[in-house]
This record gives structure tokens, C-alpha cells and sequence, in this order.
């Protein structure tokens, strides 16, 4: 027995020839672990098994030093089959880590950092170009209209109105206040002050647009608008007769 043991222990190789800490370790025992007698190893807090197939028996370890490996091979127990296992530090290391360098940036692209600058530069620019459009902008003359031409156009528009009949009677109120008749009066006291049958016309059928739920009588608006124009004749003051000079 002990020469089997023997004869195992110079049969036996293993790859890495010089393993070191982590590295996955094939025990190979050759013609000694052919047949019924394939390898066993014993288990052991140095090493793990991690595979066994036929005459070979892959360990790893992660102790820095040579391992004994114990076990049978084709029908003969073998002993201290030593793996020599060395450490990945140096020798006398101090197990300190080494200094950990700055992390650098990767190169940044410039196109965007030269759009970003255009665009800034084109903003300032129109900035400043609108700034000074504003103090070279002149103030546009504000036209007043007379209250005749207000009241033109106020017929005119209140033809394209959802209640025409209202629009022109509410134009024609407006009228009449800004010459001085009837700003508070209603429609009833108003008539009755003016006694003007276009008037009557126009205010009646704004009141039925407004008020009545059958709405206005259907007519014809370019007619009464046309007779609506015509009180800037009677209601419009006329200007006073200079004096002719003796």
C-alpha cells in the first residue's frame, strides 16, 4: 500500500503547473485513476471540489500556501499530495492600496459648446436690436373720431352682428346721448320727448331682438339703416353764422 501511495503521489499532476490563489486546480492521476478505481479526495477546509470526471479532480483555493490533498486512487489511499499554491502579493507586501488616480473626464464635443455660444451671441444681438427699435419708435398719433363718423361706422358694423336690430339700436342711443338726448330716459320716455318716427322704428325693433322671446320682425335692415344715417342731419348741432364785418 505504501508503494501505490507512492507510485500515485509521481503520477499525479496537476495544471497550473504553479497554481495561484483562485485558479481553478486539475488534479490529473493519470493510469492510477483509470476504471473502478477512479480518484476520490477527502474533504478538507483548505480546498473546494469543484468538479470530478474520470481520472481528474478539479479543486480551487483561496489559502495563500500549499494545500495537502488526501484520498483514493484506483483502490490505494494516498496522503500529503502536496499542490504548491501561491499568493498574488508580492513578497513583504505591505496591503495597502495603491493610490487611486483622479478620475478624468472623456473629451467633450465642441460642436454643441460653439451652437450654445451662437446662439447666445444671436440673442444678445437681438436683444439689444430690439431695445434700441423701441427708443427710435414713435408714438402713433391717436385719432378721435367725431361723434358723426363714430356713428357711421357703427351702423355700418352692425350689420355683420348676431342682432343686427340690437347693434343698430344700441349705436343709435349712443348717438343720440352724445348729442344730449336721453342718456338716462328709457325707450317709452325717450320717444315721447323725441317724436321721431325713425327713431321709434329703430328702438322698437332692437327692444324686440333683445327682449321678446319671438325675436324681431324680419325687415329690411339696409332701409332702416340708410333712414338711420339720416338723423346726423336733424341731430347734429350746426355751427353758428359768423358775422359779417360792416
Amino acid at each position: 500500500m505504501m508503494i501505490g501511495a507512492f507510485l500515485i503521489a509521481l503520477t499525479a499532476t496537476f495544471h497550473p503547473p504553479k497554481p495561484t490563489v483562485g485558479d481553478l486546480i486539475t488534479v490529473d492521476f493519470g493510469r492510477a485513476g483509470e476504471g473502478a478505481g477512479a480518484p476520490r479526495l477527502d474533504p478538507s477546509p483548505d480546498y473546494e471540489i469543484v468538479s470530478h470526471g474520470g481520472s481528474r479532480i478539479v479543486i480551487r483555493t483561496f489559502a495563500p500556501k500549499p494545500i495537502a490533498l488526501s484520498g483514493t486512487a484506483g483502490g490505494v489511499r494516498f496522503r500529503n499530495l502536496v499542490v504548491p499554491v501561491q499568493s498574488l502579493l508580492a513578497p513583504k507586501d505591505t496591503m495597502k492600496p495603491a493610490p487611486l488616480a483622479p478620475p478624468r473626464l472623456p473629451p467633450q464635443p465642441r460642436m454643441p459648446l460653439i451652437a450654445i455660444a451662437a446662439a447666445s451671441v444671436l440673442a444678445i444681438a437681438g436683444w439689444v436690436w430690439a431695445y434700441f427699435l423701441s427708443k427710435q419708435k414713435k408714438a402713433m398719433p391717436l385719432i378721435v373720431l367725431a361723434p358723426a363718423e363714430r356713428f357711421r361706422a357703427a351702423v355700418r358694423d352692425s350689420g355683420k352682428m348676431r342682432q343686427p336690430w340690437a347693434a343698430l339700436a344700441d349705436a343709435t342711443r349712443a348717438y343720440l346721448a352724445g348729442r344730449g338726448y336721453g342718456a338716462e330716459l328709457t325707450t317709452t320716455q325717450l320717444l315721447a320727448h323725441l317724436h321721431d318716427e325713425t327713431v321709434a322704428d329703430i328702438l322698437n325693433l332692437g327692444d324686440l331682438e333683445k327682449f321678446s322671446p319671438w325675436g324681431a320682425p324680419s325687415g329690411d335692415f339696409a332701409e332702416l339703416a340708410n333712414r338711420a344715417l339720416t338723423l346726423i342731419d336733424r341731430y347734429e348741432p350746426r355751427p353758428e353764422p359768423q358775422e359779417q364785418a360792416a
